[in-house]
C-alpha cells in the first residue's frame, strides 16, 4: 500500500526522475523533489501541485552531506518521515582521459555515487522510525558495458550497483530493502524542464535496433520503481539490480 507514504526522488525535476515524481504522486504518496536545478524543480512541482497531488520541491545537492541532512530535515516538518528514497540524481562527463582533469572525475563520482550514499545514510535513520523503508538506486547500463570516454560515469554507475547489494545487507535488520535499476536508452526530451524540452529526434534504426522494438520512455523506468516501491508487490526483492534496456545487453552484435 503506498497511498500516503512519503518517498523523496533526487534529481525529480527533469528526465527520469520526473517520471518517477509523476507516477508516485499519481498513486497517492507524498513526494519530495531533491533537485539541484531550481527552475527545473518549481516547475516540476507546479505541473503535479496543479494536478491535486502531494509534491514539495526541496533545492537539494546530492554531493554536499549538508545540503542532503537540510533536505531530510525539511521532509520531515513537511510530511513527518521517509518511507521510500529514489536515487537518481546523476551527471556525466565525456572526455577523453587524457584531457579530463581529476576535478572533473571527482565530481562525477561524488554527484552518482557519494550522493546516493549520503542520502541513503540520513533517509534510512529516518525510515527506521518508520519500522522500515526501500532505497531504490537508478544506475546504469554503463555500469556492464561503456562507449569511449565515459570513464566516471561508468565507474559510478558500477559503483551504484555494488553499493545496492552491499547496503541491502547492512540495512536488512532494518527492514529496509535497497534495489538497483539499470537503464538502457532512454529517451528523455519530453521530461525536461519546459526551457530545454523538445520532441524526440528519433530513426527506425535507433528503435528497430532494440530487441523489444523500441527505445524506452522514462516511464518505463518510473513503472518498475512504483512496483518495487510497495512492500505488498515486492517484499521479497532486495540486493538486486534490474536491466531495464529493451535488450540490448544481451544482444550480439556482428558486423557484417
Amino acid at each position: 500500500m503506498l497511498k500516503n507514504r512519503v518517498a523523496i526522488v533526487t534529481g525529480g525535476g527533469q528526465g527520469i526522475g520526473a517520471a518517477i515524481a509523476q507516477v508516485f504522486a499519481q498513486n497517492g504518496m507524498k513526494v519530495v523533489i531533491a533537485e539541484i536545478d531550481e527552475e527545473a524543480g518549481i516547475e516540476r512541482e507546479s505541473i503535479l501541485r496543479s494536478s491535486g497531488y502531494d509534491v514539495k520541491f526541496i533545492r537539494t545537492d546530492v554531493s554536499d552531506e549538508g545540503s542532503v541532512k537540510r533536505m531530510v530535515e525539511q521532509t520531515l516538518q513537511f510530511y513527518g518521515g521517509v518511507d521510500v528514497l529514489v536515487n537518481n540524481a546523476a551527471i556525466s562527463s565525456t572526455k577523453s582521459i587524457f584531457e579530463r582533469t581529476l576535478e572533473e572525475w571527482e565530481k562525477v563520482i561524488r554527484v552518482n555515487l557519494t550522493g546516493p550514499y549520503i542520502c541513503a545514510r540520513y533517509c534510512s535513520e529516518q525510515m527506521i522510525k518508520r519500522g522500515g523503508g526501500v532505497i531504490i538506486n537508478i544506475a546504469s547500463t554503463r555500469a556492464f558495458m561503456s562507449e569511449p570516454d565515459t570513464e566516471p560515469y561508468s565507474a559510478s554507475k558500477g559503483g551504484v550497483v555494488a553499493l545496492t547489494h552491499s547496503l541491502a545487507i547492512s540495512l536488512a535488520k532494518y527492514r529496509i530493502r535497497v534495489v538497483c535499476i539499470s537503464p538502457g536508452w532512454i529517451e528523455t526530451s519530453r521530461w525536461k524542464k519546459g526551457s530545454l524540452r523538445k520532441e524526440p529526434e528519433l530513426r527506425p534504426i535507433d528503435h528497430e535496433q532494440h530487441p523489444a522494438g523500441r527505445v524506452g520512455d522514462p516511464m518505463d523506468i518510473a513503472n518498475l520503481c512504483l512496483f518495487l516501491a510497495d512492500n505488498e508487490k515486492s517484499g521479497f526483492i532486495t540486493g538486486v539490480n534490474f536491466t531495464v534496456d529493451g535488450g540490448m545487453t544481451v544482444k550480439m552484435i556482428y558486423v557484417e
